[in-house]
């Protein structure tokens, strides 16, 4: 978004793809914002929304390296995973409202002609 903002001197629509995962991208949202018209859209798997029952399974930050065990049979652990991603899914939902962006939820497993269509519809 930074190279967005500081390279395209004209107002353009830019699509931003992502799952938006990465934390603090508010700022660099709102500056693109201001200066272009940005169509956010997020992209991820049913999947993501919930910790299967596997056991022991050993995780891996892909930023930092670092690795974690944890026990995905304990229903505490997957409530706190679920509840996370519920947060996690409204603060973006906020930011994007914040920021003045317009948003589409794509799912992989799902037509992502529908949501577009009803995107282009309510813009």
């Amino acid at each position: 978004m930074r190279f967005l903002t500081n390279i395209i001197k004209k107002r353009c629509t830019a699509f931003i793809i992502s799952d938006f995962i990465a934390p603090d991208f508010e700022e660099s949202l709102k500056i693109a914002s201001n200066k272009h018209d940005i169509v956010a859209l997020k992209v991820f798997d049913k999947l993501e929304n919930s910790l299967p029952d596997i056991g022991l399974a050993k995780i891996m930050d892909a930023e930092t390296g670092s690795e974690k065990w944890i026990d995905t049979s304990s229903a505490s652990v997957r409530t706190a995973y679920n509840n996370w991603w519920n947060s996690h899914i409204e603060g973006i939902k906020s930011t994007f409202n914040r920021c003045g962006v317009d948003y589409s939820e794509l799912r992989t497993d799902l037509d992502y002609v529908k949501p577009l269509i009803k995107l282009f519809k309510k813009r």
